[in-house]
């Protein structure tokens, strides 16, 4: 007849140890981080056969908030949904896990409430430093963990300073280099269908960048705000028809990348004008741009790389060793598609 299955053995605790070993929680927990200058031999013995005989395993958890270090990172990340946070993600794991860390990865969908929450939770886990993609509301991020004593490295952060350490891509100047290689390629109209920039760094960046490379040429531009998170059908069929006449060559300008998949598939009607009459230029989605029919013309950060360097900086800070640069730029490239010139 088959056996039954073993139950499953319930976990000891410290508790339950100390008492088997005629001693205290603290001095089994002083034991387990190896913290043992002044205790006695016939202590740790005991301790010892305890743990050898119950085959007690600490819980990860515990040990890692008792622990000088925990070996985990806080990640968190505006919006983990979309593909260049998930890019991001992988790069610090790549990085950290040949380190022997692993990652509590949260995601604050750009809410301060929210962030705040995660970084107390965080904390109280024992986290030796963290990785944040912020919300405006920055300088309150920076005063909860400093208090704790945690290396921060921002990604993608408006807390630009060199009192801070941070990782960004060169928004602004790709916007700017991209939309003037536009006007050489002989569009004349420019449309921008992008969200509120607000104080959202990289928004404000990129807006900035299409502006400046236009202001260069003396070119105006025309406008549609869009909501975050959706791009209403309707107004930006609207918009599009009053402002495309079929002749002029005109480029229309996504900056979000979460809004560029809509934007594009809203564009339907124009694909039979594109590149000459009708241009479409936005941010990321490569999984999907390069396939599309027509494929999209979109500027790429290298989020991938992006995420690695944030890793290395936030382990040189945790290690004390003053290697690695704490402020670094990276650049973007521009992956031409079949929706421009």
């Amino acid at each position: 007849m088959p056996q039954n299955p073993t139950p499953a053995k319930k976990r000891l605790t410290i508790k339950q140890i100390a008492e088997m070993a005629g001693t205290s929680k603290t001095t089994v927990s002083f034991y387990l981080n190896g913290k043992t200058d002044r205790m006695s031999d016939d202590t740790q013995k005991r301790i010892a056969r305890v743990i050898e005989e119950t085959g007690y395993e600490p819980s990860p958890l515990a040990r890692g908030m008792n622990a000088k270090e925990s070996k985990l990172i806080g990640v968190i990340i505006g919006d983990i949904t979309n593909a260049f946070a998930n890019q991001i993600v992988k790069g610090i794991d790549e990085v950290i896990s040949a380190e022997g860390y692993r990652m509590l990865v949260c995601s604050s969908n750009f809410s301060k409430q929210s962030e705040l929450a995660y970084i107390d939770r965080l904390l109280a886990l024992g986290v030796d430093g963290f990785i944040v993609q912020p919300t405006a509301q920055f300088k309150e991020i920076t005063r909860q963990i400093s208090d704790a004593k945690k290396p921060l490295v921002f990604i993608d952060s408006k807390l630009y300073d060199f009192a801070s350490s941070w990782v960004k891509t060169d928004n602004y100047e790709a916007s700017y280099r991209a939309i003037e290689a536009c006007v050489q390629k002989g569009y004349r109209r420019f449309l921008v269908v992008t969200a509120e920039p607000g104080l959202i760094s990289s928004r404000v960046e990129r807006m900035s960048g299409f502006v400046d490379a236009l202001e260069s040429h003396d070119i105006g531009f025309s406008q549609l705000v869009i909501d975050d998170e959706r791009v209403d059908e309707e107004k930006l069929g609207a918009f599009l028809k009053a402002n495309i006449d079929g002749s002029t060559p005109t480029l229309v300008f996504a900056p979000n990348c979460w809004a560029l998949p809509e934007i594009y598939k809203y564009c339907r009607d124009y694909y039979g004008l594109m590149p000459e009459h009708v241009g479409l230029l936005g941010f990321d989605n490569t999984e999907w741009a390069s396939v599309a029919s027509p494929s999209v013309s979109v500027v790429v950060q290298p989020a991938r790389e992006e995420g690695a360097t944030a890793a290395h900086i936030l382990l040189d800070a945790i290690g004390e060793k003053g290697e690695a640069d704490p402020h670094q730029v990276l650049d973007c490239q521009v992956q031409w598609g079949d929706t421009t010139l």
